[in-house]
Parts: structure tokens; C-alpha cells; sequence
């Protein structure tokens, strides 16, 4: 009896490990229509989704919404102290351009270090070989560009006028490794002023130095042009402050600044013709 019982029991095991392995073989088989148990665990499943899909939407949607608003209300207060800083900041620069408009009319001065005219121009060529030193514009002497002229963008400085032709002009970079590419600079927060000459390649940042080395430079200060090189306009945007390290002798500082144009992307630019009398020897 007990043989019996163990015969059957593994006549059934046998029986089962075939349908097991015939139902993976039809469901493995290209078919057009699926089986009966195939379609109601299909159909249940797909019923079940349904069921528990709005809700579970709806619960999700709820804390998102909880989130949303809890940045936006972070957000919204930022952005009202932000507006108050800058109506406050409004209302001093409107004073103070009254202020230096009633103190130029009293000393009879009205040309100034910034006045520039800007003229549109379009880059034309540039030489892979030459990427970061120069490039080409459809402008020349007879558009009244000069040499030593600053060409910047809508975000800053780029460069300034290397040479020129009769319809063309030659545009230096800031990138530019020319030893005599040197361009008086300045951080307007502390009247702080240096020199940009040259560029760190693996840093992808001006060299600006010649700074004092009692000067506190920080990280994020705007470096501007000063104006004070005979040919440049004063506070043409040139780049932010990234890093300061000081020279082996410690008797100046030397920052690294990351240009503010994106000078590996250059179609339009705008050559800044200066208004006010330049030097006859120009220190930029």
C-alpha cells in the first residue's frame, strides 16, 4: 500500500513537470491569441492596475503638491528680499547718477572713461590652429576701427583690435599666449588693480596679476577694465575671480579669472570705439 501511494505521488510530480513545461512552451510560442488562465491574469492584473492607479496617483500628486509649494513659498520670500535689496540699490544709483551729473555740470566735464560707441560686427574666420589667439571681422578702417580697440559681447571683453584692414579687422583674444597681450584690469570692490596677461589653458582662466599683495582678493569678485590704459573704456566686464594663490616672493598676488564671455563661442561682437581722447602710446 504504501508503494501504491508512492507511485502515485510521483506519477503526479512527472505529470506536473510536463504541464509546467508545456504551458512555458506555449506561452514562449509566437501566438496571436493568448490562453484562457494567459488572458483573466492578464485582464486581473490590468483591472487591479486601474483600481489602484488613480488613488495612488492622487496620494503622489497630493505630497508633490505639498512639496511645490513649500519651494515655491521658499522661493517667494528669496525673491521679495531680493526686490527689496534691489529697489533699495535702484534708489542710490538714480541718486548718485544725479549727484555725478550736477557735479560734471559744475566742472564743465562731460566726456568720461566709460562713453564708448559700440559697433556691430560679425566674426568671419577663424583658424583651428589659432582658436584661442585671434579671429576675423567684417569690419575695418573704413567702419573706423583701430588698433588696440576692446571688442566684447553682450556678457563682457573679449579681446581688442590687433590689426586692421580696409574692410576686415584681426581680433586678439584674451586667450591669447602673446606675451604682449596685456590689458589693465581692476576689481571695482576695493579698487583693486592688476594686470590680465596671459591664459591657463587647464584652468580655462585669465592670469591676472601684478596684484598688491596687501589686497584682499576674493573668490567671486567681478574683474573689470580701469580705463587706465589709454584705449579701453572703463568697466567693460572681463570676468569673476576663481582662485588667488601669491608669487614665490610674496610681494604680489596672482588670481585666476574666469571669462565672462564664452570665448569658445563667438558669431556677433562689438567693437568699442572709445569717445573720449586715447593716448598716443596706449598701455593696454
Amino acid at each position: 500500500m504504501p508503494q501504491f501511494f508512492l507511485n502515485k505521488r510521483l506519477l503526479l510530480l512527472l505529470i506536473s513537470i510536463i504541464l509546467l513545461v508545456a504551458l512555458i512552451g506555449v506561452s514562449l510560442k509566437d501566438r496571436q491569441r493568448l490562453t484562457w488562465p494567459e488572458q483573466f491574469v492578464k485582464d486581473t492584473v490590468g483591472i487591479t492596475e486601474r483600481i489602484l492607479q488613480k488613488p495612488a496617483a492622487y496620494f503622489a500628486g497630493f505630497f508633490r503638491n505639498i512639496e511645490d509649494i513649500k519651494r515655491t513659498y521658499e522661493e517667494n520670500k528669496l525673491l521679495k528680499a531680493q526686490l527689496d535689496d534691489y529697489a533699495e540699490l535702484a534708489t542710490q544709483v538714480k541718486y548718485l547718477e544725479k549727484v555725478n551729473k550736477e557735479l560734471q555740470e559744475q566742472i564743465g566735464k562731460t566726456a568720461s572713461l566709460q562713453d564708448y560707441k559700440p559697433l556691430a560686427a560679425t566674426v568671419i574666420q577663424r583658424n583651428p590652429d589659432k582658436w584661442y589667439d585671434l579671429i576675423a571681422i567684417d569690419k575695418g578702417s573704413q567702419d573706423g576701427i583701430k588698433k588696440d580697440m576692446a571688442v566684447i559681447t553682450e556678457k563682457g571683453l573679449i579681446g581688442k583690435v590687433r590689426s586692421v584692414g580696409q574692410f576686415t579687422a584681426t581680433v586678439e583674444l584674451l586667450s591669447s599666449l602673446n606675451r604682449t597681450n596685456r590689458i589693465s584690469a581692476v576689481i571695482q570692490d576695493g579698487r583693486i588693480f592688476g594686470l590680465i596677461e596671459g591664459y591657463d589653458k587647464e584652468k580655462q582662466a585669465l592670469i591676472f596679476s601684478k596684484i598688491p599683495s596687501a589686497a584682499k582678493v576674493k573668490k567671486g569678485q567681478i574683474v573689470t577694465t580701469s580705463g587706465l590704459g589709454g584705449v579701453f573704456p572703463d568697466n567693460l566686464v572681463i570676468g569673476t575671480v576663481t582662485d588667488v594663490t601669491p608669487d614665490d616672493y610674496g610681494l604680489t598676488q596672482t588670481a585666476y579669472v574666469k571669462p565672462a564671455a564664452d570665448l569658445n563661442d563667438i558669431d556677433h561682437v562689438m567693437v568699442a570705439q572709445r569717445t573720449m581722447p586715447a593716448s598716443e602710446q596706449p598701455l593696454n
